[in-house]
């Protein structure tokens, strides 16, 4: 993203404002406040930003944050889908942490934006999952 923006300031209508905490936030977000958010690691290394959130529209679940690495103006960047429980909102850097060595992004599995996996592919979505180490909603669910 060409201008660094956090959540804080895509707030069109006000429920982050609040100086005593009053407002949704940050236990209840607005979806389009978080796109754009960066991505960083444990490691404070840049990994990108959020380009898009996918809902299970079976569910009403945030599946998995889409993230945006490496390019110059949009050329050559990779598209990542990553699972939404892999991602820990950082409210004092006001941007999302996600516990993976940029090296491993890297060789992640990605996609670029002509060409968008099946999503809802359980096969795929496995294979999501155990890149990143989490379990997919559903079968957590039925735990």
């Amino acid at each position: 993203m060409g201008i660094d923006m956090n959540y804080q300031e895509r707030d069109n209508y006000g429920m982050y404002k609040g100086t005593r905490g009053d407002g949704p936030g940050p236990a209840l977000m607005g979806a389009n406040t978080l796109v754009g958010n960066d991505v960083y690691n444990q490691q404070d290394e840049d990994l990108g930003d959020v380009k898009e959130i996918m809902l299970d529209m079976s569910t009403g679940r945030v599946s998995y944050a889409v993230l945006s690495f490496g390019g110059f103006l949009g050329m050559g960047e990779k598209l990542f889908a990553v699972p939404w429980d892999a991602l820990t909102l950082d409210t004092v850097n006001k941007r999302f942490t996600l516990n993976v060595q940029k090296d491993k992004l890297a060789d992640a599995p990605g996609f670029d934006k002509d060409h968008w996996p099946d999503m809802s592919d359980q096969t795929w979505a496995k294979g999501i999952h155990d890149y990143y180490g989490t379990k997919p909603y559903s079968t957590i669910a039925s735990i």
